[in-house]
C-alpha cells in the first residue's frame, strides 16, 4: 500500500534540512540534507456497500468527520 491518504489523496512532501551554523567554512556552514515529512496515517476500518473495508486514512479526515468508523 501506498503512504496516501484514501480520501484527501495526501502524499509525502518532500524538502531539505538546512543548518543553521553561522561559523566555518561555507561547506560546513550550511549543509542541504534531503528530507522529507509524511502525512500522519492511521488505518480505519469503513463500511462500504454493507462490507467492512479497511483503508489508510489522515487524522485531518478523520477529525473532520469525512471517515465514519464502523
Amino acid at each position: 500500500m501506498s503512504i496516501e491518504c484514501a480520501i484527501c489523496k495526501k502524499k509525502p512532501q518532500f524538502g531539505q534540512n538546512i543548518r543553521h551554523v553561522h561559523s566555518g567554512s561555507w561547506a560546513l556552514r550550511a549543509p542541504r540534507t534531503k528530507r522529507r515529512w509524511l502525512p500522519n496515517l492511521q488505518s480505519a476500518r469503513i463500511m462500504v456497500d454493507n462490507q467492512s473495508t479497511k483503508i489508510k486514512v489522515c487524522t485531518k479526515c478523520l477529525k473532520a468527520g469525512k471517515v465514519a468508523r464502523v
